[in-house]
């Protein structure tokens, strides 16, 4: 029996409670080439200037042996340009500037409203699990309001996308079988989108899924195959990773008691900090779904046209090359350019509203919730590799201070 590599140690569930110590062994080899013939990049130079390589796709039909079936109609992030920058343009042009400059700050009301009702309603108890009963209804609500979602289907899409992220981690055992669970979860949402586009044809209104459907210019319109795709990317890039920024920063907060007490007393301050746990704690640790077009010497290794390509973030993130003392939680950091949106053509599409919503939730817990101390620690965390954050994050208080 071999044993298993760094980066196998990474992927396996038992190591997510903490695995920047793997990604500190990761980085000792910049780019390193797993059995499987896929080359896995830590170090934060490295990814940058991938993240930036027309050599590399983000399409999966590109890899020279697929071991899974491409998606039918993949979404702009798994497409290279000039499809995915068609794309990009025409879902931008319902979500920000120029043409819808006001959308995410029109939401800050909205999204102060759903955080003060979700701390309210765990105002009478004493514990509670603030993912359950936080941090996973507010992306939920928000993202559902952007895309025109009715409310009372929330519930259905929360439990679609989660079956959707646990398929996602690279190099499982039942990958196959995996694959063939996301594409049967992927049909059901597929098809409630479908049906929800056409009633949007029909009787359009301010929604994101109503301009998709409706808009005609320079870059033509989207295919009906399209505003599906589109909408699924949304929905689970919109709601599971803002749902792990606010988890892995509460944590983060309470495991630094000094510094919540800060942010409490100078609401200022969680800006920064949101940045920082971006880099400290990213939602998105890996992404895993690059492919080399060409031959990539990079670090002194050639990566071979066909690979795969897997580019550790987090590792990334807390590279000493690129930041001094990396495995300290620092919101004042004078420079802090980290990898937690990536980067290149597919930087994150949704990184304001991630970031709004982790201010204005983070600050009103902070802010409400009276002396806020860790059940467990560590808490348990979801499986996957790729978006991690705790499952659930039990906390005992004293009471609620009234809004």
């Amino acid at each position: 029996m071999t044993s298993q590599s760094v980066f196998e140690r990474i992927l396996d569930p038992a190591g997510r409670a903490d695995p920047y110590p793997l990604f500190g062994q990761l980085r000792a080899t910049p780019v390193a080439r797993q059995e499987d013939g896929t080359y896995v990049v830590s170090t934060y130079r490295e990814i940058v200037e991938l993240l930036h390589d027309p050599r590399v796709s983000s399409d999966r039909r590109n890899l020279a042996s697929a071991a899974e079936p491409p998606d039918r109609y993949p979404a702009f992030i798994g497409l290279d340009p000039p499809e995915h920058d068609r794309l990009r343009r025409l879902t931008m042009r319902h979500f920000g500037p120029p043409h819808s400059p006001g959308l995410v700050d029109g939401l800050r009301p909205a999204m102060l409203r759903i955080t003060t009702e979700l701390i309210d309603g765990i105002a009478g108890k004493r514990r509670a699990d603030l993912v359950d009963e936080v941090a996973y209804p507010l992306p939920v609500a928000v993202i559902c309001r952007v895309l025109g979602v009715p409310q009372e289907d929330e519930p259905q899409f929360h439990a679609w996308a989660d079956q959707i992220i646990e398929t996602l981690g690279p190099g499982e055992e039942d990958r196959a079988e995996r694959e063939r669970e996301r594409q049967a979860v992927s049909k059901q949402l597929e098809g409630y989108l479908a049906g929800l586009a056409e009633v949007r044809r029909e009787q359009p209104g301010e929604d994101l899924l109503s301009g998709l459907v409706t808009y005609r210019g320079a870059d033509g319109a989207m295919t009906p195959q399209e505003v599906v795709s589109t909408s699924v990317l949304l929905l689970i890039a919109g709601h599971e990773t803002t749902i792990n920024l606010i988890a892995n920063g509460m944590l983060t907060l309470l495991r630094h008691p000094d510094l919540l007490r800060r942010v409490r007393d100078e609401p200022g301050l969680v800006v920064p900090t949101v940045e920082e746990l971006l880099r400290y704690e990213p939602p998105v640790q890996i992404i895993s779904s690059r492919t080399a077009l060409d031959d990539i010497t990079i670090a002194g290794t050639t990566i071979p046209a066909g690979s795969p390509i897997v580019l550790a973030l987090a590792a990334g993130s807390r590279d000493p090359a690129h930041v001094s003392d990396p495995d300290r939680f620092d919101p004042c950091r004078p420079r802090n350019e980290h990898l937690g949106f990536g980067g290149g053509v597919h930087y994150c599409f949704g990184a304001p509203l991630a970031r709004l919503e982790a201010q204005i939730v983070l600050a009103e817990l902070v802010r409400r919730l009276r002396d806020p101390r860790l059940v467990a620690d560590p808490p348990p965390y979801r499986p996957s590799p790729v978006l991690r954050g705790p499952r659930h994050l039990l906390v005992d208080y004293d009471g609620v201070d009234p809004a």
